[in-house]
């Protein structure tokens, strides 16, 4: 088995539920983040390899649950920057028109090698306006983070940990804090609706005068 569909494994695992796979990955970490992570084995994801893994656009790997859908490229490095060139930058350029063709929010995966606690590292890919529950979530995780030359690349340190994502994925829905940024965000629609409204209002009784 190669590294890399050794690394593809275990993220696929932790996504997934698998209690034992969930546990290996949090051996190191600490109780919160242990706890965190433990939430997606009460709301999993379908995680499957993609068809033809590593074809252009496609990701390594598939998360499915409910109205969720992530295509997930799965980097793994000794350093805590990773630059994209060559291929990899054709296999990001290929995630963001897939993503802006079909409405997703492409991630990277990003594992640091020889690291205690979460290992793992979260980035989306900007493709964009997005909409309903992805379109809340692009204000959480992190996009990946550009160079001086504005060039998009990967670092560790500037990305989300796999258990936060997981926390902020597989919440109860009762106590989410995107249920929350929804309300709060239909209630702002609503507010702007009839300030419009009234002030249309307004400048029909202005006219009539």
């Amino acid at each position: 088995m190669s590294v890399a569909s050794q690394y593809e494994r275990e993220l696929r695992s932790v996504l997934a539920g698998v209690p034992k796979g969930v546990e290996a990955v949090t051996r190191s970490c600490d109780a919160i983040a242990k706890a965190s992570a433990m939430k997606v084995i009460d709301r999993p994801f379908l995680v499957v390899r993609a068809a033809g893994s590593g074809m252009e656009g496609s990701g390594d790997l598939l998360a499915l649950r409910g109205d969720l859908c992530f295509p997930i490229e799965v980097k793994s490095s000794k350093k805590s920057k990773l630059y994209l060139s060559g291929r990899t930058w054709d296999q990001y350029l290929a995630m963001v028109y897939e993503g802006e063709r079909c409405d997703l929010m492409p991630l990277y995966a990003y594992r640091l090698k020889g690291v205690r606690g979460d290992s793992w590292r979260i980035f989306r890919v900007e493709v964009g306006k997005l909409s309903g529950r992805l379109g809340l979530l692009t204000r959480r995780i992190p996009a990946l983070p550009k160079s001086r030359n504005g060039k998009p690349f990967l670092d560790w340190d500037k990305g989300m940990p796999l258990h936060k994502f997981i926390a902020l994925t597989c919440r109860n829905e009762s106590d989410s804090s995107i249920r929350s940024l929804e309300n709060r965000s239909k209630s702002l629609a609503s507010k702007t609706q009839n300030d419009n409204q009234n002030s249309v209002t307004k400048i029909i009784d202005m006219e009539l005068r």
